[in-house]
């Protein structure tokens, strides 16, 4: 079982991730301002249906790669911290615009809505790659099964995706027009997340796997 003040840190990254503007906040906002809040909320369990899917393939395959490979464990973590780190650059210098969505969308059926999220997340070989250089620095071999810590994990990270993208959607005319009246923020997102990603690098080196 993981300690509660590591569920805690994890909760709390967690929410700094899914805070940072990106291409599924982009899908969700431009769904929402097109075709209104159902076709948003729709989109929404399409997109954590991906999430679902990423979860369960890292998830069994930390298990079988642990089980298989004595030193993996300290391997992902080595490949995880640089990839975190090569995430907090490209934070920077991004030059997207994040809430320059389109609103003039054609509008879709419901079930195309759900296909369309659920492969927006599906399809994105970044998620796989993030989850599998995330979760390393939240699991421990000495805190109990791989499988049962990256569950664990996973629900929290989904509730909180949820929560926080549900209010995304049912808020979405005001937070484009907010966030496009607002361009410093931008800059200070970018280097904040920036700053938030070399942390957990840097706790990630640090960590020693027992």
């Amino acid at each position: 079982m993981i300690p509660i003040d590591d569920l805690l840190l994890f909760g709390l990254a967690a929410l700094i991730m899914v805070l940072s503007p990106g291409p599924n906040m982009i899908y969700l906002i431009s769904r929402s301002l097109s075709q209104g809040k159902r076709a948003g909320i729709i989109s929404l369990l399409g997109v954590m249906s991906g999430f679902l899917f990423h979860i369960l393939m890292v998830s069994f395959g930390l298990t079988a790669i642990f089980f298989a490979i004595p030193f993996a464990f300290v391997i992902v973590k080595i490949l995880g911290v640089g990839y975190l780190l090569y995430l907090a650059y490209n934070s920077i210098k991004s030059k997207n615009k994040f809430f320059d969505v389109d609103q003039n969308l054609i509008s879709d059926t419901s079930l195309k809505l759900f296909r369309t999220g659920l492969l927006t997340n599906i399809l994105n070989p970044k998620m796989a790659v993030f989850y599998l250089s995330f979760f390393p620095q939240f699991i421990k071999p000495e805190y109990g099964s791989i499988l049962d810590q990256s569950f664990q994990l996973g629900i929290i990270q989904i509730f909180i995706s949820f929560l926080i993208n549900f209010l995304i959607v049912i808020s979405a005319v005001k937070m484009a027009s907010w966030f496009s009246n607002q361009p410093i923020w931008q800059r200070i997102q970018k280097w904040f997340m920036a700053s938030v990603l070399t942390g957990l690098a840097l706790k990630m080196a640090l960590t020693k796997a027992k």
